[in-house]
């Protein structure tokens, strides 16, 4: 029998369970994730996130429909779904004109 493993979800719109995924760096494959026990999940995405258990290969047989293969099993660190870059160099705050007020 196969072990089952601590899957991170999110719910979609009606209430519906969805798998997360992550992203390998720096080909940015995704990948589905999973953990080996409840206490690494919690660690590596905080408290309060909602999770399900599945066997390896019910999870992979749902993921091979997404053209995901890989299971990054344990990550330390689940990040953002994607990064936002940086936008350089903060700009000067415009000044201000004054407001005119409008005729009734």
């Amino acid at each position: 029998m196969d072990e089952l493993l601590f899957i991170p979800v999110h719910t979609c719109a009606g209430g519906t369970l969805s798998l997360r995924t992550g992203r390998r760096s720096p080909d940015g494959e995704r990948v589905g994730i999973a953990f080996t026990s409840e206490e690494r999940l919690r660690s590596a995405l905080g408290g309060g996130r909602p999770w399900i258990r599945l066997a390896g290969p019910a999870l992979r047989s749902m993921l091979a429909p997404m053209g995901i293969a890989a299971v990054q099993m344990d990550p330390l660190f689940v990040g953002p779904k994607d990064p936002v870059p940086p936008a350089g160099p903060p700009r000067p705050p415009r000044p201000q004109a004054p407001a005119m007020a409008g005729r009734r």
